[in-house]
């Protein structure tokens, strides 16, 4: 298993890999290219380019100009394709070919849907074309490249009986080959191979698990990818998405009327328009240009949004071949024309051009764009090919299509209006990951608050794993081992709640909580439980004073109030008083305390406490003295999706400020983990290669850190419209956990899944349930 980011470059690795094992023997090459044709033609182009040399829709012209890609440097070797970039595998088309696979002298290649039908089509005409004399399998040897190694999971949404089809055709397809090797590529460690299998030991004995090697691919410098977007500068690139309820709920029925376009929409198109006049300045004619639209998970809604936008980029249009051409002064009475003035202000007026010159340029850059709606039903294609010499500059509406493996061409501006909590369909979903030279200062993202919350969580989930999988690497671990760390990481709450959510399964998932956080975001809100936390805390701080680690001789730092070398029979009580809501599953009490009781003699038997507080007190600081100490409330909101039992804290559900996990820690501690983290990443933080500050990640702290970390929050709540307003602090906590000194017993947690199915409902695609979805 290969292990890649978003965009990245997976496609030219294995295309690499597919030469290289040509070079080695290999006489047949089949690649699983997602389970749209729209990805599958796209990947037929590059392996067409890459590895067969010629056009596959044009192997019958006598042209020179069906040479394409590598075949414009050596036309010696010609690769076989069975399949074209307009059409997927069928039993006519490759019997057309005329060639048994015993008489090929050049190795074959085969780009093919992930799907039943052409996996069976494929495998009957490999058993009647090609097996020796009624033999059953093929002598020539088999590379099975699976690009979409994630895409099968054993969701309930899915039904098991189309996965289990595919994934025992995939395995049939591998033995009907006397020598067959088989290399999965994914894009998030959460593949489905090791979270679907009930048990771990059903993981290790899984037919397509990786069991010689897995390897993660670490992009260059020049990547534009969620790190660096949600992590390091988000600032620069995210929008927030405030005002689609009237216009477009972020949930809505399959039969939903669209009257108009959120503001926030037509400010992404503008901006959009305002971004192309600026690359054109910069010298990008000719190159493709792209804006995403993924607002709707049905498709009359999403042609409903393809024709709204059509209609405001024909009057935008309109206003900028009227008066886009009169001197600015005169142009800017024209509102379309003063909007765009105002995005220009807004998003681009550091770049190195004026207004002036960008407004010279705007019939230019509006004036090829075309709107092309991408989904199961659309005839609109992104056929970039097509377009090679002008460049294709297009508005894409769509949604599933444009979640798996699809590259946008110059994608620039992305509006996402989407619900979804799955790890894997979250990343999918950001096309906006990729390389952008020379523009990368354009691209903006606009999506509501709580899903930059869930991007920049995952993204850190990720990074995580990824550095224990390059940690693994260099030990010689196997394949195995890696698959236990997914399984234990925290996140495999969620990622297995959702995978069950349906099934009416009651789901245990252990975990291991060695060098991870924990924090209370979702919380409680009746009164009863905000009374009875706040004495929890109360008593902790009696407890403490008992055990001879009062308040009063707490030391003053940066982000609060520190006390070193606690005892852990107060933080074990603590734990045990404040009522956790069902919702916050990682920080159920259970399963917290019996981790830390078996460790109370050992590694857990010392704590660091941080009552955090604020620095300064203004004249809306909530302030508290109840625990015999100074404290400034820190100030949080009440998310979105908050209600009358629910606090969520923010909208991205984070309550610890960043960085606050260095607390406690020595200078030489600090100084080491950053250390070790740039040289990890010597652009992936920022550094010399990029020109960029670093921003490091909390969780580098915990590699080092001793002691665990409890942090306890008292939050003033600001007031809700309408709702309930907080006249006490509202008590929530943390716990940075360290490093384990060796391999740990995880514990057992029961996953509620009824509870995420009623507050995070399924995002499904109408074209991924094959049309089937109700409202």
């Amino acid at each position: 298993m290969v292990v890649g980011h978003v965009q990245s470059g997976k496609t030219a690795n294995y295309a690499g890999l597919i030469c290289k094992a040509a070079d080695a023997g290999y006489k047949l090459v089949v690649i699983i290219a997602g389970i749209h044709n729209i990805l599958r033609n796209q990947t037929q182009l590059r392996i067409d380019e890459s590895f067969v040399g010629r056009d596959s829709a044009r192997l019958l012209s006598k042209k020179d100009d069906r040479f394409i890609g590598v075949g414009r440097f050596d036309q010696t070797r010609r690769p076989v394709t069975f399949t074209n970039s307009v059409k997927d595998f069928s039993k006519a088309m490759a019997t057309s070919v005329g060639l048994p696979l015993q008489n090929l002298n050049e190795p074959a290649a085969f780009v093919i849907k992930k799907n039943s039908t052409t996996l069976k089509n494929l495998l009957e005409w490999l058993r009647e074309h090609s097996a020796r004399g009624g033999a059953r399998t093929i002598d020539a040897p088999m590379l099975l490249i699976d690009d979409e190694a994630d895409n099968a999971s054993i969701n309930i949404r899915h039904g098991k009986g189309e996965v289990s089809r595919i994934n025992g055709q995939i395995r049939d397809l591998l033995h009907l080959f006397e020598r067959s090797c088989y290399v999965g590529y994914t894009a998030t460690p959460f593949a489905n191979i090791f979270i679907d299998p009930d048990t771990d030991d059903e993981m290790l004995g899984e037919d397509l698990f990786p069991r010689n090697f897995i390897v993660s691919l670490d992009p260059p410098s020049n990547y534009f990818g969620p790190d660096r977007v949600f992590l390091h500068e988000s600032e620069n690139f995210i929008r927030h998405i405030d005002d689609n309820e009237e216009h477009l709920p972020l949930k809505h029925t399959i039969d939903f009327k669209i009257a108009a376009l959120p503001q926030s929409l037509i400010d992404a198109i503008r901006t959009y328009m305002v971004g192309r006049a600026i690359r054109l300045a910069r010298g990008h004619a000719g190159q493709h240009s792209s804006m995403l639209v993924n607002a709707s998970r049905f498709m009359d809604v999403q042609r409903q949004l393809r024709n709204e936008v059509h209609n405001k980029l024909q009057a935008i249009k309109a206003s900028v071949r009227v008066n886009g051409a009169l001197a600015p002064s005169s142009a800017l009475r024209d509102p379309e024309i003063a909007a765009l003035h105002q995005v220009w202000e807004r998003e681009y007026h550091d770049t190195e051009f004026d207004w002036p010159a960008i407004q010279k340029r705007l019939q230019e850059a509006v004036a090829p764009i075309s709107i092309v709606e991408v989904n199961g039903r659309s005839p609109g294609t992104l056929n970039y090919a097509d377009h090679a010499e002008t460049g294709l500059i297009v508005i894409a509406v769509g949604g599933f299509s444009l979640s798996r493996g699809l590259t946008l061409e110059g994608l620039m501006i992305s509006y996402f209006l989407r619900n979804s909590m799955m790890y894997d369909t979250l990343m999918q979903m950001g096309r906006w990951f990729g390389y952008r030279s020379a523009y990368e200062d354009l691209c903006r993202i606009w999506m509501p608050e709580e899903a930059e919350g869930w991007y920049a969580h995952v993204a850190e989930s990720i990074e995580e794993l990824r550095d224990e999988l390059r940690s693994m690497e260099a030990a010689s671990a196997t394949p195995e081992e890696f698959g236990l760390k997914v399984r234990s990481h925290p996140d495999n709450l969620i990622v297995t709640a959702r995978n069950k959510m349906g099934s009416g399964e009651r789901v245990v998932v252990n975990i291991g909580l060695g060098n991870r956080f924990v924090e209370t975001a979702i919380l409680r809100r009746d009164e009863a439980s905000l009374v009875a936390n706040r004495a929890a805390v109360r008593r902790l701080a009696e407890q403490l004073a008992i055990a001879g680690s009062t308040l009063a001789g707490a030391e003053q730092v940066s982000s609060g109030w520190l006390l070193r070398n606690v005892p852990v029979d107060p933080i074990l009580d603590f734990l045990a008083e404040f009522r956790n809501h069902e919702g916050s599953m990682l920080t159920a009490g259970d399963p917290i305390r019996r981790y830390i009781r078996d460790r109370a003699s050992s590694k857990l038997a010392s704590w660091d406490i941080l009552f955090a507080s604020v620095g300064s007190r203004g004249e809306d600081t909530l302030f508290d003295d109840s625990l015999g100490i100074p404290v400034n409330c820190q100030r949080r909101t009440a998310g979105n999706r908050s209600d009358q039992t629910t606090l969520r804290v923010t909208n991205k559900q984070r309550v610890a400020s960043r960085g606050v996990e260095k607390t406690g820690l020595t200078d030489e501690q600090v100084a080491s983990a950053e250390a070790e983290y740039q040289q990890k990443h010597p652009a992936g933080g920022g550094g010399a290669d990029s020109g960029r500050a670093f921003n490091y990640p909390d969780h580098i702290y915990r590699q080092v850190r001793e002691r665990p970390l409890l942090i306890v929050h008292l939050l003033k709540i600001d007031p809700e419209p309408g709702g309930k307003e907080y006249k006490e602090p509202v008590v929530a906590w943390s716990i940075s956990f360290p490093k384990p000194e060796t391999d740990e017993k995880r514990e057992e947690y029961v996953v509620n899944t009824t509870w995420i199915r009623e507050n995070y409902g399924d995002d499904v695609d109408e074209e991924e349930m094959g049309g089937d979805v109700d409202g």
